[in-house]
C-alpha cells in the first residue's frame, strides 16, 4: 500500500487527510499535524522549514509522498523540500483560480501569513481582475476548537463589505484549509449560489498523477 504523508498546523490538514482517504482509499494516510508549533510556523520561511524538517524526518525518504496541506507551507517550504531531498515527492495545497472569465464580484478569504508573501501579489495579479482582500487570522484556530460562529462569520464578513459600494461577492476564494469546513457557513452569508474556490480537488489530481494512479480507483497505470 502506498504511504502518503499528510503534514499540517491544523484541522484543516485531518479534513484533507479525510477528504484523501475517501478519495484514494488505496492509500495509506499518515497524519503529521503539528497544532504546537503553529504560531510559530507561520511566523516566517526560515521558521516554517527548520520547524517541519524536524517533524518530517522519520518520513523523508520513507514514504510515497508528503502533501503540505496549507497554502503558507506551500509556498515557504515545498521548494525548499522538493530541491534538498530529491529521491522524496513532495506536492501542496495550491492557491486556486477562478475557472470563469466573467468579471464577477471576488472576495479572497485569507490570512496575513499567506497575504504578505509575493507569490500571493502575484497570484492576485495574474487573477487580472479586481478582488477584496479579507484576512481572518483568528479563524483558523476557532475553527480547530469548534468555536467560529456563524455570528460571528456574517458580522466579519458584513462589516469588512460596507466599506465598499456596490461590491457584492458572487466568488470567493478560499486561503486557509480549515476554511472549507465553513463553506456551508459562507453560503448562508453570501447566498447559496456563492461559487467557492479551493485547492483540495486539484491537489488529489496531483497526487493520482504523481503516484502513477488510474483516475481516483487506487489502481497503477500502466
Amino acid at each position: 500500500m502506498l504511504k502518503v504523508v499528510v503534514f499540517d498546523t491544523g484541522y484543516g490538514g485531518e479534513f484533507f487527510a479525510d477528504r484523501l482517504e475517501e478519495e484514494l482509499p488505496v492509500i495509506k494516510v499518515i497524519r503529521v499535524i503539528d497544532w504546537r508549533d503553529a504560531e510559530k510556523i507561520n511566523s516566517s520561511h526560515r521558521n516554517a522549514r527548520r520547524i517541519v524538517e524536524q517533524s518530517l524526518r522519520p518520513y523523508l525518504n520513507e514514504v510515497d509522498l508528503i502533501i503540505f496541506a496549507n497554502y503558507y507551507l506551500t509556498i515557504a517550504t515545498l521548494k525548499y523540500f522538493s530541491r534538498k531531498y530529491k529521491k522524496q515527492k513532495f506536492l501542496g495545497l495550491n492557491l486556486k483560480y477562478p475557472d470563469t472569465f466573467l468579471k464577477r464580484d471576488l472576495l479572497i478569504l485569507s490570512v496575513s501569513s499567506v497575504s504578505r508573501t509575493i507569490v500571493f501579489n502575484y497570484f492576485r495579479l495574474k487573477l487580472n481582475r479586481e478582488s477584496k482582500v479579507l484576512n481572518v487570522d483568528s479563524w483558523p484556530l476557532k475553527i480547530d476548537d469548534g468555536e467560529l460562529t456563524l455570528n460571528e462569520i456574517s458580522q466579519e464578513i458584513n462589516g469588512f463589505l460596507s466599506s465598499y459600494k456596490n461590491y457584492h461577492p458572487e466568488e470567493v476564494i478560499l486561503v486557509s484549509s480549515q476554511f472549507n469546513d465553513i463553506k456551508p457557513e459562507l453560503r448562508t452569508v453570501l447566498g447559496h449560489n456563492l461559487k467557492i474556490y479551493d485547492g483540495f480537488n486539484d491537489l488529489i489530481i496531483k497526487i493520482t498523477k504523481t503516484l502513477h494512479l488510474r483516475g481516483r480507483t487506487g489502481k497503477k497505470a500502466k
